[in-house]
């Protein structure tokens, strides 16, 4: 098998966690560069289908995009350690912060630094006021995060699972527009610390470049 990877974005990231989560080390890891358009590549947009990362590519040549679904079926050949829910109630409750996080923090926060921050300007025409909403609406979000938060350690379950990854990918990616996390979201805060000390949170990481 082979992974399609790319520094510094956040849906790559998510799979390369995840992976660290699990110990997976005998999937090859090619690396594209984004500014560079090696995405684009005829050969390599003909297997993902859109020219985007990350991409799985299986030993038959069936290729896999889409960042949960690619976890998704790692977490069916490399079952432990558990990500995705060890019950029907568990599956549930992890897929539906998994969405939340998805939907309310990291796309947003994706899409304010795409028109945020100037070195995305190669790679799409940015519209300041879209992204200034995405930043809002994220940061909006987090004070729900919060709540959650104040009831347990992780987001889903009693431990990391999927959606802290999916979270922390974005929040985390929120750096290159500078985020910052209001001092007042005090379990925010103790998460993203957590987060930052696994092992997993450098998995394939350079500096992370500033505004």
């Amino acid at each position: 098998m082979k992974i399609y990877d790319t520094p510094l974005a956040p849906n790559p990231r998510r799979v390369r966690w995840f992976m660290a989560e699990k110990g997976i080390q005998d999937i090859e890891v090619v690396t594209l560069s984004l500014m560079d358009g090696q995405q684009r590549d005829p050969a390599y947009v003909a297997r993902a289908g859109l020219p985007q990362v990350p991409m799985l590519e299986l030993d038959d040549g069936t290729c896999i995009t889409e960042s949960l679904a690619i976890c998704r079926y790692l977490e069916s050949v490399y079952p432990e350690p558990n990500l995705f829910g060890r019950n029907p109630q568990e599956m549930a409750v992890i897929e539906m912060w998994t969405r939340r996080v998805e939907m309310m923090v990291a796309t947003p926060l994706m899409v304010a630094v795409r028109h945020l921050n100037p070195r995305m300007a190669a790679l799409e025409a940015q519209v300041p006021a879209i992204g200034e909403h995405s930043l809002a609406g994220a940061l909006s979000a987090l004070k729900f995060l919060d709540r959650r938060l104040a009831d347990g350690e992780w987001l889903a379950a009693g431990r990391i699972t999927i959606a802290d990854i999916v979270a922390f990918a974005g929040v985390d990616f929120g750096r290159m527009i500078k985020l910052q996390v209001p001092d007042a979201l005090v379990h925010v805060h103790r998460w993203a610390e957590a987060m930052r000390a696994r092992p997993a949170a450098t998995a394939g990481m350079p500096p992370h470049p500033a505004a």
